[in-house]
């Protein structure tokens, strides 16, 4: 379940609620009881590390090296061209 803010627009103060996906957002202020209360728009806790799906299924050495010989062996190429 994710953590929603909200932040009342009459006291402003900010709350954090955990709820469900399919919730109704949260409308009065657990502060001062005002029906003012505004979902926030906020970044996700969230990183990938470490070894998995991402890591193997998205990066690979050819790429890497793919990047690395068109970098140099373009520079070369073209000088020696010239």
């Amino acid at each position: 379940m994710p953590i929603y803010e909200y932040q009342c627009q009459a006291c402003q103060y900010a709350h954090e609620a955990l709820q469900k996906m399919s919730d109704p957002a949260l409308t009065d202020c657990p502060e001062c009881g005002a029906a003012a209360l505004v979902k926030k728009i906020s970044a996700a806790g969230f990183r990938l590390k470490g070894g998995g799906w991402y890591e193997t299924d998205f990066k690979s050495g050819d790429k890497k090296k793919n990047l690395a010989g068109d970098g140099s062996g373009g520079g070369s190429s073209a000088a020696s061209d010239a």
